[in-house]
């Protein structure tokens, strides 16, 4: 199981807690557990991802193992220790302003 920790905001969307477990296909990327949460929770479609083309959100950003991988290949395998459900990826709403 992948843990998936959600912003508020996205909590409020579907219905859910801080956390979420989620079943993703090998080979496990970021591109197939934005899949998996999508496919689970339909309310996030458009949220995290452009809908057309797939992109990450401007103010999205992934977070696993102290890590930021919201610039990496959305096809990447994630950290061994997220495979492992020993650590979360973290889905985060960036804050900006003037």
């Amino acid at each position: 199981m992948i843990r998936v920790e959600l912003p508020y905001h996205l909590r409020v969307l579907s219905s859910t807690e801080a956390e979420v477990q989620l079943e993703v296909p090998e080979p496990i990327t970021l591109r197939a557990v934005l899949d998996a949460l999508e496919e689970a929770y339909p309310s996030l479609c458009g949220t995290i991802r452009d809908y057309a083309t797939r992109e990450r959100r401007p103010f999205v950003r992934f977070f696993a193992c102290q890590r930021d991988l919201s610039h990496n290949s959305p096809d990447d395998p994630l950290p061994a220790a997220v495979i492992n459900g020993d650590e979360p990826l973290m889905i985060i709403g960036a804050v900006a302003g003037g």
